[in-house]
Order: C-alpha cells, then structure tokens, then sequence
C-alpha cells in the first residue's frame, strides 16, 4: 500500500492535521482552535502549550478520521503562523513566557528607536524587510529585556527560540531546526548569503547559539524524524504558511502570485532567483529552498481582514454565520462613499504604519449593518488590489489572473468584487487547504514525486472570476479608498 503524508498546518487561530494521499486528496483531517491573549492594548500572545496539546491531539484525530496509523505514514510536513516567536528552556522543552503573535506590536518602540539609529536600510538590504514590529527580531528582544526568567536561561545558554515551526519539530523530535522560508521572516537571516547574520544578531542581542539550524527542504536529511507506535517518520517539508500557500497553488515560476484570505491578507508573487528590491515599501523574502536552489518571492502583507469580520460576528454581532454574508449583502449595492479601514493593529503593506488606527467613513443616518458588512468586504478587496498594483510597478511583470485561497474565498461576492476592482481573473483551486497542501507536496517532493513537474497540475483551478466592472468605474472607487486610508494614519499618538 503507498504510503500517506501528514500535514500539519499551525494557523493564528487554530491547527489543522490533515492526510493526504499521493495524488493530494484529503483521507482525513482534524482541526482545533486555541485562545487569543491580549495581555495590553495591540498586544497579542498564544500559549505554546496549548498549541502543543492541539498539534498532537490533531494528529490522532487526522489518523482516525482517515483510518490509518503511523505504520502508513512516509513523511510529514509542518507548515506555520509565521513570525510568532516562541521562547523555551532547551533542557526542559517547556515555555518560558507566551508566544508572541506577528500582529503583536509591544516592540514598536525598540523599531522606533532603530529607525532613528538609522538601521531601517541596512536590514533591508541584508533580509528583504520593512523595519517593522511585525517581524520576530524585536519580539526576541523585548523578551530578552523583559522577561527575568529569558534572561536568566540567557547566562546558562539552555534556552531556544524560535518560530512555530521550530517549537513543533522540537516537542515532536527533540531536533532544532527551521527552514529559510520561516527564517528569513526573523529580521535576523540574511536572504543573500542564506545564513544567520552576526551584524544582525549583535544588533538584536540575540546569540546565534539560541536559534535552530536552517535546513534544506526535500533533502536527506530532515528537519527531524518523530517515532511513533515503533515506526521513525521524517519531517521533510518546512514552509511559512504563505509560502506553503504558494507551494500548494504549484505557483513554482516566476510572474505566478497568489493571495490568501484569511486572519490577514497575503499576497505573494514568485520572482525566481531575484531578490527584488521594492520601491514601493513591498517586502523581499524567501520562498522555499530546495536543495541549494533558492526561491525568492516579493510580498505584501494585509494584518486584518478576516479577522474584521471577525468583529463584526462576535463583537458588533452584525452577522452570525459566515454563510450568511452574501445573502446579506446582496441586498445592498457597494457604496462608493462608504469605507471601513480595518487598521486595528496598524496597517502593513505599503504604509507600515503601527499608529494606525481602525476608520469607518461615510456613516450616514441611512447606512445599514448589511452596508458596514459589505463595506469590510471591499476593504479586503482594495487592500488586496494596493498589493497587486505594487507589485506589477516594482517587478514590470503585468499580472492578469491571480489564484485565491482562504475562508474568504467562500464569498463569492467578495471575489467578483476582487476580479472588478482589480481588472483580473480571479482563479479558485480544486483543494482549498492549499497551505497544507503545499507542506505535504513538499514533503514528498524527491521521496514520491521526482520533481517539480510532477506537482504542477496536482491542484488544478475549479472555478473563476472575470471583471464585469467598467475600469474606470474601478479606478473611481479605488481613489476614494486611498482618501478614506488618509483619514486612518498616524492616529495612536
């Protein structure tokens, strides 16, 4: 019998075991989700021992669902929340504070005193980011600065930190170990030379010792082999959720993009072997390595979308069920004076702006909750649209079709609404889980699929969306949302 690959996709708000056949279908899946900490004002954390609890009890309930055992699993691939940085005792294996989120922006003012020092460009050069709180550097420093208990492990060398990825492989293998996709999101890898950077981690204060071996993925040597029921299975795929994203979208070429609607918004062009240096605030990052092979992507990142309507469900309770969302708002027309900026955490790409704050503008006596919901929709949309703009001015690369994946992608008004405001062809894949899609083709990639070729018709589109707006109707409404953006900036003082 062939063997299966387990997939385990670490999300922001929940985790998802999932095994998959070798022709990519799903035999069975299991999916919990953990608690949200907001300890103080844009403040947010996860307890790694939650998370732990939820990734082995995943596992189980994936192999029942599918009725297999570990005997049948050949590989596993781990895909993750990226940017989350968690901290551990490396004799113990246990937490030694919450993680902290990548929405999480208690370090914004260690980024301004960088930004002031001048450091923005030289980080930018050497990791292909935005001197930014979103990324885990300054997280990893203002735990070594805060947290007694870090520092005191510090002095005695016996503590680890590292992403998602890093703390499941250790609790399942014992190994430390990334990828470069995760790595390179650390603000501490430089994405030139593929390696931990010593000027980078002298500026951070952080000790080279303290961060896991970057490996290869698809390679022979694993990022860890985890033993079960007498059997040793190796993790051989390691990618950041949005990278595996476009992994799982068989996105392997260069002009090929994706965007992925979930907590936030990513959107991901791959540019092959150029590191693209963005004149429009974009971000350079890695996509996968293979072998000694690297693969470069030019990103842009929208920090709340699903998660305004989040709000809008259980805080405002506008809505109950996301099934309910476009029956709701067909019975509205979009507003073009109506605009919701959901910069509840600040805004990322291309304002990079953590003072932001959330607006909705255009409020009359006459608007609606089923206005409010459609308005958050189009916010979505016109973030998105911003993204894909910049991306076509920095890379010269002319974009004409885009594929999705996400719980959003369910709405099918949102996404006609993507295909008009954008002037694209909107491409929905034939298995929705493409972030663990992709950690499972990667995983098996030079183990059961030879090569690259093998994969790329392995998730093929099974719908899409055209324009069926006039352009300049488009551009209108595009205008007045970068008018409403205006309004958001530079409100937290």
């Amino acid at each position: 019998m062939d063997k299966f690959i387990l997939s385990i996709d670490q999300g922001t708000s929940s985790t998802r075991s999932i095994v998959f056949n070798q022709s990519g279908h799903v035999k069975g899946s299991h999916q919990i989700e953990h608690r949200q900490f907001y300890p103080h004002q844009s403040w947010v954390e996860h307890d790694p021992s939650e998370i732990k609890h939820a990734v082995e009890s995943t596992i189980q309930g994936a192999l029942m669902q599918a009725k297999v055992q570990f005997r049948d699993i050949g590989a596993i691939g781990v895909t993750n929340q990226r940017e989350t940085i968690v901290a551990w005792d490396s004799e113990t294996g246990t937490p030694l504070h919450n993680a902290i989120v990548w929405q999480c922006r208690r370090s914004a003012d260690l980024v301004e005193g960088l930004k002031k020092g001048g450091y923005g460009l030289m980080i930018r050069d050497k990791t292909g980011l935005v001197l930014d709180a979103y990324f885990s550097a300054t997280k990893i420093q203002w735990l070594i600065e805060n947290v007694d208990k870090i520092a005191s492990k510090l002095r005695t060398n016996t503590v680890h930190f590292g992403t998602i990825d890093s703390w499941i492989i250790n609790f399942l293998t014992g190994s430390y170990a990334t990828d470069a996709s995760n790595a390179s999101r650390t603000m501490l890898y430089n994405i030139n030379s593929n390696e931990w950077d010593e000027e980078l981690l002298e500026l951070f204060g952080v000790p080279i010792q303290t961060l896991p071996e970057v490996i290869p993925n698809a390679s022979d040597i694993p990022f860890g082999t985890v033993i079960a029921e007498g059997v040793e299975i190796p993790i051989r795929g390691v990618l950041g959720d949005q990278q595996s994203a476009l992994f799982g979208h068989s996105a392997f070429h260069k002009g090929q993009i994706k965007t992925t609607y979930g907590t936030g918004n990513f959107c991901l062009l791959n540019t092959g072997a150029d590191v693209i240096k963005s004149s429009n605030s974009l971000i350079s990052t890695i996509g996968w390595q293979i072998g000694t092979k690297t693969t470069y992507v030019l990103e842009g990142s929208v920090f709340v979308t699903g998660a305004a309507l989040r709000w809008l469900r259980d805080e405002l309770e506008i809505f109950t069920n996301y099934s309910d969302i476009d029956n709701m708002v067909s019975k509205e027309k979009i507003s073009d004076n109506l605009f919701f900026v959901p910069a509840f955490v600040g805004l990322g790409a291309p304002y990079w702006d953590s003072s932001a704050r959330g607006t909705i503008i255009g409020i009359t006596g006459g608007t609606t909750k089923e206005n409010i919901l459609h308005a958050t929709l189009a916010s979505i949309v016109y973030q998105t649209e911003e993204l894909i703009s910049l991306m076509q001015k920095d890379t010269g690369i002319k974009i004409q079709d885009m594929n999705v994946d996400g719980g959003i992608t369910n709405s099918h008004i949102a996404m006609q609404l993507q295909a008009d405001i954008s002037q694209l062809r909107i491409n929905l894949p034939q298995n929705t889980e493409t972030t663990a899609l992709g950690a499972a083709m990667m995983a098996g990639l030079n183990l059961y699929f030879d090569n690259l070729d093998e994969l790329k018709h392995f998730n093929p589109q099974e719908s899409h969306f055209t324009p069926a707006m006039l352009p300049s109707t488009a551009s209108e409404m595009i205008k007045n949302w970068k008018r409403a953006v205006q309004r958001s900036l530079a409100w937290q003082g």
